[in-house]
């Protein structure tokens, strides 16, 4: 089974601002019951973009019809902290994210949207209010996530954004899904067992 090498990720982009935005309120606990990760997108910032006491749409940035089919994500620092659930970037990814960019990310959260193919970029504080404040003025601007290059381009403009490097090669190789790097291995695995004199019994 062949992924896709991810080298770049291009789309428009919306700015949900705040530190520590941990997985609860990216999805909150009781979404957590469901069998598969299927339909999690519709949830994602539920208890924020919808008035629990009235049930109308909230100002959160992800009701904003300006930044509708947004697929690139800008926060602050220790996005994704809090529990290691996995149901967080997986709501991310089925909402329609296909990269997140922030100050710093809780350790888990990066792991598990890596395996997802998502990628998780670190950018300055400064270099984000700056692309905050372009896509702002222009919201369907272009933003380019640029994974071998390390940098984000948005309005002609270049960033550097950063991810750890072994993060950066599973992506742009093709190899960010381990269950699926394993699968594939499995033609090699069943020929070494079939060496093993001990496996032939």
């Amino acid at each position: 089974m062949s992924l896709a090498k991810i080298t770049q990720v291009a789309g428009t982009a919306v700015y949900v601002p705040g530190d520590d935005i941990d997985t609860d309120r990216i999805i909150p606990a009781r979404f957590m019951k469901c069998v598969t990760f299927d339909g999690l997108g519709e949830f994602a910032f539920i208890d924020v973009r919808v008035d629990p006491t009235t049930g109308e749409k909230t100002n959160h940035p992800l009701n904003d019809p300006r930044f509708a089919g947004a697929s690139i994500l800008l926060s602050g620092s220790n996005f994704g902290c809090g529990s290691s659930r996995e149901h967080a970037p997986q709501a991310l990814y089925r909402y329609g994210f296909r990269a997140v960019i922030a100050e710093s990310f809780a350790e888990i959260f990066f792991g598990n949207s890596t395996t997802l193919g998502m990628p998780c970029m670190v950018m300055s504080q400064q270099d984000i209010q700056a692309v905050a404040g372009i896509i702002e003025a222009d919201p369907k601007a272009e933003v380019i996530l640029d994974v071998t290059e390390g940098k984000v381009t948005v309005a002609d403009m270049d960033f550097k954004a950063t991810l750890p490097p072994h993060a950066q090669e599973v992506l742009v190789k093709g190899k960010w899904d381990a269950i699926a790097d394993l699968l594939e291995a499995v033609p090699a695995v069943k020929d070494t067992a079939a060496k093993l004199p001990y496996m032939a019994a």
